[in-house]
């Protein structure tokens, strides 16, 4: 009886590690300055995965509480505050990875598709623009 109750909790634990999970708050950094631009926490809701930014980090010189004037104007978040903005929308689970959901980038007001998955204990995501892509790392908060 031992035996099998010591192979069940290492087999929970085995697969608890290598089931990682993108829920939780990420620090983003910019791929091309290597900047840190906001933290934004990564939730679920009805089976899918969303990111709102909860924090910005901003120089002296810029506007603490921004607007996403530059996004669509026929998006809901079009003229709405940065911080509190949902900027990952209907990110689905498969396998390792998290598609078939959007990022919004609100310093230009552009929504990618994109993609999330961990590697190296870090949260990798990718707009597309067509055949084009980014790659960012966010780092995750503790």
């Amino acid at each position: 009886m031992k035996f099998i109750l010591c192979t069940i909790l290492i087999i929970t634990s085995f697969s608890a590690v290598n089931a990682q999970e993108i829920l939780g708050k990420w620090k983003t950094i910019d791929d091309e300055t290597g900047e840190e631009k906001s933290v934004v926490e990564i939730y679920t809701s009805n089976g899918k995965y969303y990111g709102k930014i909860i924090k910005l980090f901003r120089e002296p010189d810029q506007n603490p509480d921004p607007i996403c004037d530059k996004c669509p104007s026929d998006d809901p978040r079009y003229k709405e505050k940065v911080i509190g903005m949902e900027i990952i929308k209907d990110l689905e689970k498969d396998g390792d990875e998290y598609v078939n959901g959007t990022v919004l980038k609100p310093d230009e007001g552009k929504i990618y598709k994109c993609k999330i998955w961990i590697e190296e204990d870090k949260l990798k995501i990718r707009g597309y623009w067509g055949w084009f892509y980014r790659t960012q790392t966010w780092l995750q908060v503790q």
